[in-house]
């Protein structure tokens, strides 16, 4: 933290706290993210770690530290403001840089739009800092200024990021450094090949926990406007750092323990279907329904199943599609439900049009050996003239039954599913629609498959009646003059 001395002493401009803010300093790693609970020195963290950066490697030190949004970036640059004079470093605010004594470099950017990260391409540095990387919906960004990280000198390049549990990127954020090991503090390895030398490189990730007792410079008063914020589930990720909870999620109703159950063998006299999101560069999404008719009392009659899923993901990197052929995937149909008996499937209305050629639903229908047909899905998303939307839909059937009874649940094997749908976010524009920038393509064939069957909630019965209840003209003649008179008199 910024300090001060005495005339005989220097300045100390920064010193990291003990504990993590420490470990990320002193991290050899490549890639390092430094996250969960808010207070946590974050932002401190990775000014420092640029500080120790640029020491050790003078005027080959370059840097570039990236918000989401302009605002955003006003605090990071001001809280430098306190730290990089103390040390004679200089900012250019036309630039948004500081030049440091030594030569090192530092500058601040924002990446508003996914394709504002093109404009880096070509440019060189050794360090590369996200805050906030949860307010990213999309990994693409972000790795495509990994690119930029390079050195002629032969400066060891690193990656950092900061980040908190909620936000549009959650999802991705957490599926790729806090599911590996929830606990942090695991290295965990990925291994590219050289296609031109067979040469193997070995990139290294790390996730080092960020908690508010770790800042000494927080007190009681900080946790207690954070216990204002908001709902308890917001209140636990930001205090204690939990990924598992969601903050700001568009369907709260979700819950694992109502929602999520172990797969059973399912009758054969259930009605079946599917539903399909379309996509090659982004995941397409396939799903398997089945209609309970109550016979199996851990399944509401009417309630929907999803039995099975089959997501168009490249492993590890959520949001990116296998890119392959509406045939191909026709033919994976096919071939995941040979011997059921599908009474239809509906998908993207937009699958069918038809341009100078065979729409891309016909396509996967020849692909599946005219096997697996389609119909267009209702693609209404939020309510119009009175009629209940595809969110609407699906969130009446998470609230469940008159009896609370789910209505829809998901087979544990339905991992994507699972994942992306309790991850959506409010639209910022429009608070009644999902973040559609987010990875939502599961949700998207969920909701075909919900308007595919309209579900509305039974009304509550109504109480009986007590003895003493009566209707206003019962209670009108009980005030007339025939009124009964009592049997005892005096």
């Amino acid at each position: 933290m910024a300090g001060t001395a005495s005339a005989a002493e220097p300045a100390i401009a920064w010193e990291p706290l003990p504990g993590p803010q420490t470990a990320l300093i002193t991290c050899p790693v490549f890639e390092v993210f430094y996250g969960g609970a808010r207070g946590g020195g974050k932002t401190d963290g990775m000014l420092g770690e640029w500080l120790s950066h640029a020491d050790l490697h003078g005027a080959n030190a370059i840097g570039l530290m990236i918000r989401r949004e302009r605002t955003q970036l006003i605090e990071t640059i001001e809280r430098s403001k306190s730290i990089y004079p103390l040390i004679g470093a200089q900012y250019h605010e036309q630039d948004k840089l500081w030049r440091f004594p030594n030569g090192a470099r530092l500058r601040f950017a924002y990446l508003e739009r996914d394709a504002d990260a093109d404009a880096y391409q070509g440019h060189s540095y050794t360090r590369i800092y996200i805050e906030e990387i949860g307010n990213f919906p999309s990994p693409n960004p972000i790795m495509k200024l990994m690119a930029t990280l390079r050195s002629g000198a032969g400066v060891p390049v690193g990656f950092r990021a900061t980040g908190n549990p909620g936000g549009p990127g959650h999802h991705w954020v957490k599926a790729r450094y806090i599911d590996p090991a929830p606990k942090g503090w695991t290295m965990l390895a990925s291994e590219f090949r050289n296609p031109w030398t067979g040469e193997t490189v070995r990139r290294d990730r790390i996730y080092i926990p960020s908690r508010l007792q770790d800042n000494r410079y927080l007190g009681a008063d900080y946790v207690a406007n954070l216990q204002m914020s908001g709902s308890q589930e917001l209140v636990r990720a930001w205090l204690e750092g939990d990924w598992s909870v969601v903050a700001g999620s568009f369907f709260p109703e979700f819950s694992d323990a109502r929602h999520v159950v172990q797969p059973v063998a399912l009758p054969d006299h259930w009605a079946r279907f599917r539903a399909c999101d379309w996509g090659s560069a982004k995941p397409f999404s396939v799903g398997w329904y089945a209609v309970s008719d109550g016979c199996l009392p851990q399944f509401a009659r009417g309630c929907l199943v999803k039995y099975r899923e089959w997501y168009g993901m490249q492993p590890g990197q959520p949001n990116v599609g296998l890119k392959l052929t509406a045939e191909e995937v026709g033919a994976g149909v096919a071939q995941r439900e040979r011997g059921e008996v599908i009474e239809y499937g509906v998908i993207d209305p937009s699958t069918f049009r038809e341009d100078g050629g065979p729409s891309i639903a016909e396509r996967m229908y020849l692909g599946s050996g005219r096997a697996a047909s389609w119909r267009p899905a209702d693609n209404t998303r939020v309510a119009q003239k009175g009629a209940m939307g595809g969110w609407d839909q699906l969130r009446a059937r998470l609230k469940g039954d008159e009896e609370g009874r789910p209505m829809i649940v998901f087979f544990a094997t339905c991992t994507d599913t699972i994942r992306t749908l309790p991850a959506l976010q409010h639209d910022p524009a429009r608070a009644e629609d999902v973040d559609t920038s987010s990875e939502d393509h599961a949700p998207d064939e969920t909701r075909y498959a919900c308007m595919s069957r309209p579900y509305m909630r039974n009304a509550p019965k109504p109480k009986p009646e007590g003895p003493s209840a009566m209707t206003f003209d019962q209670f009108l003649k009980l005030t007339s003059d025939e009124k009964p008179r009592s049997r005892y008199r005096r």
